[in-house]
């Protein structure tokens, strides 16, 4: 009882010390923000019976806003044109004179503007620049406002206490965000289109599930979220992916010696289906590199990463050193590359290591299916034992699929920390440093299995008398029809189950926690300044603090990119993945826009050249999508033998069953006193025939063909279709002449205005 007084009598202090520490930090880092001229109100207090909430609201004036849109390097428009977006079914339909089913008037059309970098005092050539409530955009606001709150400090820089993002984490702050422009459900007296709110547009013209069949108002997005959150959903709406003859009438003419009496099916079609969605993948990443950079000028981020991007404001304060930036010449925070390269280094063989796991839990799979299978087949139930290999395949990847998800909440933890230690110098390398990391972890995680049943099942298992062991267990063989109905099951249950999944948990959880978040404050006996007034409608920014946090779109991506991957790398075993594929998407796509929209708090704008590594992620799933059907085709498939042996024995496939078996080894037969026939190119000693040479050889040559004509189009594609419109290059020249043209009369004014004074002076 003594040693309990103690430690309690002892922790209050330290409980109490903790406290008092968080109010400094808090007054300290409001002191410093009214130092920086931002104005603050802080007269917003919500009590009930358990706490007290402030509400501090945060505004920067004109001088502040010009002052940091010059250092931010905004662009701010020169002059008006009208808003050109459109869709290519658009430009279909006019020209045909019809109407397109897609597209959608969508009120308050933002327009497009010639833009270029704010100068202060330039301030008269910028369009709207006597109108400082409309000048600046609120997403530029914010962008400012975040800019001050992330590069604060409110202690010593040296030990990371600077910015909100680490008061948030100290539980300094229980939330920073900007407010939503009014509530996004229209009021009951239906407003007219042209009067309605932002938020309120987007929810009735984009959040809504009626509005599926319609394109994206991207540039309203933009202009309410910023550019990095607009780009995911014009990426997206752009991936949408496209949507047997009976060779066997042998019955029980042959003994088989390991499993079963099925014939293997293969229909032409799915290799065309293979060539085709391998194209579509080469074609879909042309026209999305056309799109982002229509996208990038019209929205201002052309060069946004190479020149405009500042430090991480987290960098900025852990950086030992300062060094001067080569392409804008101003000094920055600096860490040694050296240093960086053994971090990566470091943090590289933690991922084999987790890696190595993955692995591990692959060969634990491997081993329950075959004693699974064993186990069934000796119950004695007779439909258990002729289904015993698709209960124990059908098992099996549901448990890899729990597997699959424990693992990645697993790493991605350990992701964070790793890219965080790494000291990366701007948010979009952190970023991309971050999503290599996962992604690699990822891939070896969904997509081991898959690969596993392609092109290794089967492939070590031996031959009748001198069959191979895994640990004592004899190696998995696939069935007699091949390996691709167990690889479609597998993609299946791990593609659908996770899409599943996925979509439950993000239509679910969001609730749950939204539900949680307002019970908690919203109580019967709470006090707050509005009840005693009388007011009935909630406050904004109590309202939006009831909101759920953003979190990003980092899992959204990871998504998607997997499932680009199982529909591109395996849809030759799969051709129905690309239309489970669509229907996610379109369900997607709506629940995204209902989360931004209603469920989430706003979050701070950020601006962002394209999709980041995840373009590059694409290429190269999409250069193994190619690979992989090209194997998949060769040695998975019968297409190759069915045509070797056209060719070269019976066009009618007559005979063909007996031209896959071989016989097993007289010694194997004489043991078990039976002559039984195996899927093999052998002669009755074991050895290969020449006609496995023989369709060794067809089936390389096969897939160097495959893979050759496929980039030789991609390459074509690239070639015919520049990466940038000439319209585009056109806008682009024409900006840069009028930026000049402000710049050269604003030379001239000044040299006028300094003769004059010299005049005067003199």
């Amino acid at each position: 009882g003594q040693n309990e007084e103690t430690s309690a009598e002892s922790e209050v202090p330290r409980w109490r010390r903790a406290v008092d520490v968080r109010k400094t930090w808090r007054k300290k880092f409001l002191n410093k923000l009214q130092a920086a001229g931002i104005c603050i109100e802080k007269v917003h207090v919500v009590q009930d019976e358990k706490k007290v909430v402030h509400y501090v609201l945060l505004n920067a004036p004109w001088s502040v806003l010009c002052y940091y849109a010059e250092d931010l390097r905004l662009r701010l428009p020169l002059q008006a044109l009208p808003n050109q977006a459109s869709n290519w079914s658009d430009r279909v339909a006019k020209r045909l004179g019809v109407p397109s089913l897609l597209h959608e008037e969508v009120p308050n059309l933002p327009l497009d503007y010639y833009t270029c970098h704010f100068k202060v005092n330039k301030l008269a050539w910028f369009l709207g620049s006597n109108e400082q409530d409309t000048f600046f955009s609120s997403t530029q606001r914010h962008r400012i406002l975040y800019e001050i709150l992330a590069t604060t400090p409110y202690g010593h820089l040296k030990q990371g206490e600077v910015g909100v993002d680490r008061l948030l984490s100290e539980n300094v702050f229980a939330a920073a965000f900007p407010l939503h422009e009014g509530p996004f459900a229209v009021p009951a007296d239906r407003l007219a289109p042209e009067i309605l709110a932002e938020r309120q547009v987007l929810f009735q013209y984009w959040a809504r599930w009626r509005k599926w069949n319609r394109y994206q108002p991207l540039d309203h997005i933009r202009r309410y979220f910023g550019e990095k959150i607009a780009l995911y959903f014009a990426w997206l709406g752009e991936y949408n992916p496209a949507p047997l003859q009976e060779i066997c009438e042998s019955e029980d003419q042959y003994q088989m010696c390991p499993l079963c009496k099925e014939c293997p099916q293969w229909s032409p079609e799915r290799s065309f289906h293979s060539i085709f969605m391998s194209l579509w993948a080469v074609t879909f990443l042309e026209y999305w590199k056309r799109m982002n950079a229509t996208l990038a000028h019209r929205w201002d981020c052309s060069d946004f990463e190479d020149i405009e991007e500042r430090p991480r404001p987290q960098f900025t304060a852990m950086a030992p050193m300062t060094m001067e930036n080569p392409i804008t010449g101003a000094e920055e925070p600096y860490f040694p590359k050296q240093n960086r390269v053994k971090r990566v280094m470091a943090g590289l063989m933690i991922i084999i290591m987790m890696i190595a796991v993955v692995v591990m839990f692959l060969i634990s799979i491997i081993l329950y299916r075959a004693i699974v299978s064993i186990l069934v087949s000796r119950s004695g139930n007779f439909l258990f034992v002729a289904s015993a290999s698709r209960i124990a395949s059908l098992t099996g990847s549901v448990v890899n699929l729990i597997f699959i998800l424990i693992l990645s909440k697993i790493y991605i933890a350990l992701a964070h920390f790793l890219t965080k230690w790494e000291m990366h110098r701007t948010q979009t390398k952190y970023e991309d440093a971050f999503t290599f990391k996962v992604f690699v972890f990822q891939f070896v995680n969904f997509y081991s299995s898959p690969i596993y049943i392609a092109f290794f099942k089967g492939r070590f298992v031996g031959y009748p008398g001198h069959y191979k062991t895994l640990l004592g267990i004899r190696n998995e063989d696939c069935g007699a029809g091949g390996c691709l109905i167990e690889l479609a099951q597998e993609l299946l249950v791990i593609m659908v189950g996770k899409q599943v999944i996925n979509n439950v948990q993000e239509i679910v959880i969001p609730k749950l926690k939204g539900w949680w978040q307002k019970y908690k404050l919203r109580s019967k006996k709470r006090k707050s300044k509005e009840a005693q007034l009388g007011l009935a409608q909630q406050v904004p920014w109590e309202s939006n603090y009831e909101l759920l946090v953003c979190e990003g779109l980092f899992d959204e991506y990871l998504e998607m990119v997997l499932q680009f991957g199982f529909i591109t790398i395996f849809v030759a075993a799969c051709p129905l993945a690309p239309l489970f594929a669509l229907l996610n998407n379109w369900v997607e796509i709506r629940l995204d826009a209902q989360k931004f929209v209603c469920e989430y708090r706003r979050p701070v704008a950020e601006r962002a050249q394209g999709i980041g590594i995840w373009f590059y992620i694409l290429e190269v799933i999409t250069h193994l999508a190619v690979i992989s059907n090209a194997f998949l085709i060769a040695f998975t498939s019968d297409f190759l033998p069915r045509l070797y042996y056209q060719y070269t024995h019976a066009s009618d496939l007559q005979g063909y069953v007996n031209f896959t078996l071989a016989y097993a080894p007289k010694h194997f037969a004489s043991q078990h006193n039976v002559t039984c026939r195996y899927r093999a190119y052998r002669d009755e000693s074991g050895r290969y025939l020449l006609t496995y040479w023989n369709l060794l050889a067809i089936r390389l040559g096969f897939i160097i063909v495959f893979e050759h004509v496929v980039f030789f189009i991609a390459r074509l594609i690239d070639l015919m279709v520049p990466d940038i419109p000439e319209s585009l290059q056109i806008k682009v020249k024409r900006e840069r002449y009028l930026a000049k043209q402000a710049l050269a009369e604003n030379k001239v004014n000044l040299r006028a205005s300094g003769l004059y004074s010299t005049l005067g002076s003199q």
